[in-house]
């Protein structure tokens, strides 16, 4: 065996997924998937999706590559345009902006009927739980998107906040769990 053979051997030997990120406009997608990748500083100068953004995410032996697609309304029949090959999809909810609930649990559900996310776990961020007082619980987001009727995929809620990043490393770890890849941090 080569040096090149054994590179090669190295390469397939990372695990990979093809993760989702979407939500409606201003749920904080950009912001999640930046603190993910290690960008925090860069969360104060976001501006609007204005179609999609990739980011590979390492952790441990796992490369996520994760695509962050716009949430504007006009968007969004583009949306299924990307969930070929996807392994998992995050879903960011505003958690306080109860007035866009009803809208993002319609979203949700539109995405999770499409055959090529069939089966596929849901982590869905109840995110800027951050401001207190304001924020929904993630069990109040939970009941309000109709979560719990979610029948033949695993889905997970969790609560967090992109701005400082609590919870989002628990929700992808969930992630990483559901698609059997070892995380050796």
């Amino acid at each position: 065996m080569g040096l090149l053979d054994f590179i090669r051997g190295l390469r397939k030997s990372d695990k990979e997924a093809r993760i989702l990120i979407l939500g409606l406009d201003n749920s904080g997608k950009t912001c999640s998937l930046k603190c993910l990748a290690g960008e925090k500083e860069e969360i104060s100068t976001v501006m609007p999706t204005q179609g999609f953004n990739i980011k590979s995410v390492q952790t441990g032996n796992v490369k996520l590559n994760v695509w962050d697609i716009g949430g504007q309304k006009a968007i969004r029949p583009y949306w299924p345009n990307y969930y070929k090959n996807a392994d998992a999809i995050i879903y960011v909810v505003d958690s306080t902006d109860r007035n866009r609930f009803e809208e993002a649990g319609f979203e949700l559900d539109c995405l999770l009927k499409d055959e090529n996310l069939d089966g596929i776990p849901c982590l869905v961020f109840a995110n800027k739980q951050d401001i207190p007082l304001i924020a929904a619980s993630a069990a109040e987001i939970a009941k309000v998107l109709n979560l719990h009727a979610i029948k033949g995929r695993d889905w997970h809620i969790q609560a967090c906040s992109a701005k400082t990043g609590q919870g989002l490393d628990e929700g992808i770890q969930w992630v990483l769990g559901k698609l059997d890849l070892v995380d050796s941090k």
